[in-house]
């Protein structure tokens, strides 16, 4: 459990607020590529750590993440005009350029130098495989964006698909951080998953967060291997391959993020990728679950479209049935129904907690860090020093119970941890 004070701590992120600062050093995912298809298109309308924000795709492809309201008298720039890399405000017709100068101010006298005084709030950005994310920090701080193997493919190597949640971001996040409720939130009665035993727990703290590793006996098949990488401050590498529909991750894994909108609202990216080969165009099968606004299909309004008489004769939950679609139902109606933020006092967790008691412990303590004044977990502003490539995840049976000497590079110590905090 968490104290109140801890609880708001690590829940509130709105501007000012310790994590709501901590966050906007890391680059995080804001909208997907899709939303803003083609230079000059029309622009659309952002909300990111509880900042009012409009993305635009300027006449060059460049992607700009301005404050929502005109500098000159608060008029939304969603309603503006993108046009000649620029968007230009409807109602005096002020324009911005992708990093906040102000180009134009047409309505000043002829040799004005007002606008050579002005600079909008801008943020940066960075398209990678079909995700814009965005950096809301300082300027000087800027970071390198992490060199995860997946990083370097091409677009259509990869997919990510978007889905509100209403709930505060850490609730959905955790649920990745939780192996143990596989076998129930997700279990199908014509489809059993590979051991219905309770997981064993083993955790690693690393440099990108934690590893978390759950270990399940399965008779005449060795040992099941489940590993998960939470990676500072809203993401966590899943076991999961195909486009979402396969155990298998020989050739790619999905990067489920969590961003806040809000403290109450949050989106929830999910990212996959195929290194070998490009992804089919009905392989993302959550794009199934969800709505063109990027709202579910089974949300709260409906209750998630629970059947009980499908709870009783064909899964555990009761809900529609949109193949491994349906996982997203799942985890929402589980993370959405504690309600807007749950109060973590309230809790009495257990050893299949474990996983959730590491995350949060972690990122207690790197927002506490930071307030100390140390340099913010998982940010790395070094090229040579920029390798994610042990950021992974993976599951498969293997022989014997020692996942360490059949992975050994994965193993990360506290010395090494240790040692890359002394590097940063």
């Amino acid at each position: 459990m968490l104290s109140k004070a801890q609880n708001d701590l690590v829940t509130q992120t709105g501007p000012g607020t310790p994590m709501g600062v901590l966050m906007r050093r890391y680059w995080l995912p804001a909208l997907l590529s899709e939303e803003i298809p083609a230079p000059d298109c029309p622009p659309v309308q952002v909300r990111l750590l509880g900042e009012d924000l409009v993305a635009f795709r300027d006449s060059d492809g460049r992607i700009g993440l301005l404050d929502e309201h005109c500098s000159h008298r608060g008029t939304s720039l969603f309603y503006g005009r993108n046009e000649e890399c620029g968007l230009r405000c409807i109602y005096h017709g002020w324009k911005y350029d992708v990093e906040g100068r102000v180009l134009d101010t047409p309505a000043e006298p002829a040799g004005s130098t007002f606008k050579e005084r002005m600079r909008h709030p801008a943020y940066q950005t960075r398209e990678v495989g079909g995700i814009v994310f965005a950096y809301m920090g300082p300027r000087e701080s800027e970071p390198l964006f992490p060199a995860y193997d997946w990083a370097g493919l091409s677009a259509d190597h990869c997919y990510a698909t978007k889905a509100y949640q209403e709930c505060n971001y850490l609730q959905g996040l955790e649920g990745e951080c939780d192996s143990s409720h596989l076998t129930f939130l997700h279990r199908s009665f014509r489809m059993g998953l590979p051991s219905d035993t309770p997981p064993r727990y083993e955790t690693e703290d690393t440099d990108f967060g934690v590893r978390l590793i759950a270990l399940r006996d399965a008779p005449d098949r060795g040992t099941y291997v489940r590993i998960s990488s939470f990676m500072m401050p809203v993401a966590c590498a899943v076991p999961v391959g195909g486009g979402g529909t396969s155990l298998d991750t020989s050739q790619g894994y999905e990067v489920h993020f969590y961003t806040p909108i809000d403290d109450t609202h949050s989106w929830r990216f999910d990212f996959g990728f195929n290194r070998t080969r490009p992804i089919l165009p009905d392989e993302p099968v959550r794009r199934r679950a969800i709505h063109p606004d990027y709202r579910r299909i089974a949300n709260a309004g409906n209750h998630y479209l629970q059947d009980r008489e499908k709870q009783r004769t064909e899964n555990f939950t009761g809900m529609t049935d949109f193949g491994f679609g349906s996982f997203l139902a799942h985890d929402s109606c589980a993370t959405e129904s504690m309600g807007p933020i749950y109060d973590r006092s309230k809790e009495h967790l257990g050893v299949s907690d474990s996983g959730v008691i590491v995350v949060r412990r972690r990122m207690l303590d790197a927002v506490q860090a930071f307030q100390r004044g140390e340099p913010p977990l998982h940010v790395v502003t070094d090229p040579v020093r920029n390798d994610m490539r042990h950021v992974t995840s993976l599951s498969e049976f293997i022989g014997g119970a020692d996942w360490r000497a059949h992975y050994p590079h994965l193993v990360c110590s506290a010395d090494d941890v240790s040692a890359e905090r002394a590097a940063r």
